[in-house]
Formats: structure tokens, sequence, C-alpha cells
């Protein structure tokens, strides 16, 4: 699937809601006239974006998939942000920072939940690598269910010198690894924060490690060793989300 291809319902009225001027052309087929599709109906509407009724046969060909729940639109090419843009996007923020570093994700369906998650819970930025980790495509956006065209995404080409400029900033890095003895719980999150995740198979690499201003884990009570990385995202962002209605545990940060 093409990477400006949006599929799905969600993902598609959140492009709407938030900026119609970049959808070029959205495909409904043709015999949905459900509450959904007549809201999706509305929304093309009142943006003035060109909406066309087409078989399932077309959506599917169009998608890649068939897993499309019906409608399909294509988004023009939109500039991408980079570290170049980091500085002064943390700068702007209202709000105590909340990132999550993402420190080459391969999965898209992983990226799309990380997306979803770090929306839910309010955060501010998503960043991944440029090379050697997906980017956002169709089945990100799927997965990400409307986070993709709502949640900033940092691409950026050098995760070590973008972790320095964080730290310049005034943002704590906190890094997962399963090997690490403080626990998650025990850290103080409610301050300015970018959760560091690694990749699937090997957790996050030497030198994103060795940047990191502590390292947690998640404690694991079961038989398996480790969470999913999306998993693991929602439950580093709710503790930070947690702890801020109400300051508690002790600060990793004054430790050693």
């Amino acid at each position: 699937m093409k990477d400006n291809i949006v599929c799905g319902l969600h993902a598609v009225l959140a492009a709407l809601k938030r900026n119609p001027r970049q959808i070029d052309v959205i495909w409904l087929r043709a015999d949905r006239a459900d509450r959904r599709a007549c809201e999706i109906v509305q929304a093309a509407r009142a943006g003035h974006v060109k909406l066309q009724r087409v078989p399932r046969a077309r959506l599917d060909e169009l998608a890649g998939t068939g897993r499309h729940q019906g409608i399909v639109a294509r988004t023009c090419p939109a500039s991408r942000l980079d570290e170049h843009d980091l500085e002064a996007f943390i700068a702007q923020l209202a709000e105590t920072p909340l990132l999550l570093i993402l420190d080459g994700v391969q999965d898209p369906h992983n990226l799309g939940a990380c997306m979803r998650c770090a929306d839910g819970a309010g955060a501010h930025a998503v960043i991944v690598p440029r090379d050697r980790a997906v980017s956002v495509t169709a089945t990100v956006r799927r997965a990400a269910c409307g986070a993709a065209e709502s949640m900033p995404l940092f691409q950026v080409t050098n995760v070590s010198r973008v972790l320095r400029q964080l730290k310049r900033a005034g943002i704590w890095l906190l890094g997962a690894s399963q090997a690490a003895e403080n626990g998650l719980f025990e850290a103080d999150l409610s301050g300015p924060l970018a959760v560091v995740l690694g990749g699937e198979e090997k957790g996050l690499r030497r030198l994103t490690r060795q940047h990191c201003d502590a390292l947690v884990s998640i404690p694991m009570r079961g038989i398996v060793p480790s969470l999913n990385v999306s998993v693991a995202a929602a439950v580093f962002l709710y503790e930070a989300v947690r702890q801020r209605g109400a300051r508690v545990g002790r600060d990793v940060r004054r430790q050693g």
C-alpha cells in the first residue's frame, strides 16, 4: 500500500477533521449508508473534499487489502518533521513535555499502536529514526485509528544526537530495559520526560541506552519475559499520566 493512502473509518474521519485540505479524494463503498458513512459524507462536504462511491472491488484495489471498512482516502504529500523542527516544537509547548521515542520499531502495526497509545495518553510527539525503522504507511495509519493524523511524528537521522538535544532542553530520558534494577513504578515521571523504547527483538541499542538518564523495567509477574513494544509504551505513558495527576514515587534520577 502507498504511504499516502488512508484506510478505515477512524483514520479517514480524523484526517477530515484535522486538515481536510490535505485530502485529495475519498472513495466510499457504494452500498454504505449507515450512520458512520453519513458522518464521513457530511465531513467531506463541509471540508469541500471530493467523494466518490465505488464498488468494494475497487476499494480492495486502491487499498491493496480487504481491510478498509469500506472507505479509502488519498492524501497529498505532507512535509516531514525532523530534528531541525524539534527544538522549536518543544519550546512552544505550554505543558510539561511528554514524548515517546521508538528506537528501531520495524512492524507497522506496532508503530500504529504506539501512536494510538501516545495520542490517548496526551503525549506531545513521537520520535523515530528515519532509517532502519518503519515509516508511516497505510497499515500504520489503520492501526493508529486516527492518531497518525493527530500525533506529530519526527523522523530523525541520528537518534543519539536528538537525545543530546533533548537533554539540553531539560527533558529527562527514561529508557525501558528488562535488565534494569529499578522498576518503572519507582521512578518519578512527573517532570519533562521522554520515554525511550527499543525495537521488537533487541530492545534499546547500546548508544541509545548510554544516553538515557535512567533505565527502568516493567515488573513481570508471569512466565513471559517482556511485553510487546506498544503495550510497554502504554504502560509507561499512562504511568506518567497517573503521576502527573498526583505526584507519587521516588526520583530515580537521584540514585547512584
